[in-house]
């Protein structure tokens, strides 16, 4: 199955994913998140960076627990485009 080509609206939500996990990380190394949330330091650089715009559902949960960020107001940020826009 082929996937669609990602529209450049999702691109930027895929980005601002990046920048609210960077922020929420805060003084925490990609390291120790990656190793809280048992997901792959190079899938968090991947998602941090905007690389991986669309990451898998329990990717974000696992970071969003390790971050301690509510799903919810995750999911509101993101829908927001002014918020944390890069």
């Amino acid at each position: 199955m082929v996937r669609p080509p990602l529209t450049p609206a999702e691109r930027d939500r895929g980005r601002r994913l990046g920048a609210l996990l960077r922020t929420a990380r805060g003084e925490r190394t990609p390291a120790e998140v990656a190793a809280a949330s048992g997901v792959s330091l190079e899938a968090l650089r991947k998602i941090e960076s905007g690389r991986v715009p669309t990451p898998a559902f329990f990717t974000v949960a696992a970071l969003a627990r390790a971050l301690e960020l509510p799903l919810d107001e995750l999911a509101g940020t993101l829908d927001d485009p002014d918020v944390l826009s890069a």
